[in-house]
């Protein structure tokens, strides 16, 4: 009798034990979704502080911004007319409870076009470097194909689209034709000559 009852304690024992291993691998399994459904709550609450923020905060009449939050960062996206407005933006984003951080990609008149004119700029010097290079060897290849010119050490250079002819050679003819040549390339406003003088041969 006395056998039976421990064994009956023991089977006991052992149901409650695995009964609570069970439960707690149950709740750690659940820990992590419910931590990700947490985290995505308040990202869409900071959200919607931060939009409510701006719709009722008169500084930021004529501003087009969208906002999204993750993990607790705030990213700005959108257009401002005033560099004063898109500062604004960005300073109350940060203030709204809850927010770590805030990325303000807002885009100020100001901005773009700053942005479009160094861009026009770059386009420009690069177009300005790529022709006068182009002219440049467009110029030595016409110079060492002519029958007067091609044996005769004239160096090349062009900027702006204006080339300048400078060297040694023997003879005015000689010169004439280089600066006929370089003025027959396309792209070539004008020949500047004065580097060419006339030796003896």
């Amino acid at each position: 009798m006395h056998v039976k009852n421990t064994c009956r304690v023991i089977s006991v024992a052992l149901f409650l034990s695995a009964s609570a291993m069970a439960a707690a691998q149950s709740g750690s399994a659940t820990t992590q979704p419910k931590s990700a459904m947490s985290t995505a709550a308040s990202d869409s609450v900071i959200t919607a502080r931060v939009k409510a923020s701006f719709v009722n905060d008169a500084r930021l009449k004529g501003a087009d911004i969208s906002v999204s939050t993750v993990n607790g960062i705030v990213i700005l996206h959108g257009s401002a007319p005033t560099s004063d407005a898109r500062g604004t933006a960005g300073y109350i984003a940060q203030s709204t409870a809850g927010v770590g951080g805030v990325n303000n990609n807002i885009q100020t008149p100001s901005m773009a076009n700053n942005l479009e004119k160094n861009t026009k700029q770059a386009v420009k010097k690069t177009e300005r470097v790529v022709s006068d290079s182009w002219i440049t060897t467009k110029v030595k290849s016409a110079l060492l194909a002519n029958s007067i010119t091609k044996g005769l050490k004239i160096s090349v250079s062009t900027t702006n689209h204006v080339v300048t002819l400078s060297g040694a050679i023997y003879t005015q003819e000689a010169i004439d034709r280089a600066m006929s040549l370089a003025l027959q390339i396309q792209g070539v406003a004008s020949v500047n000559a004065d580097g060419l003088t006339i030796v003896s041969n």
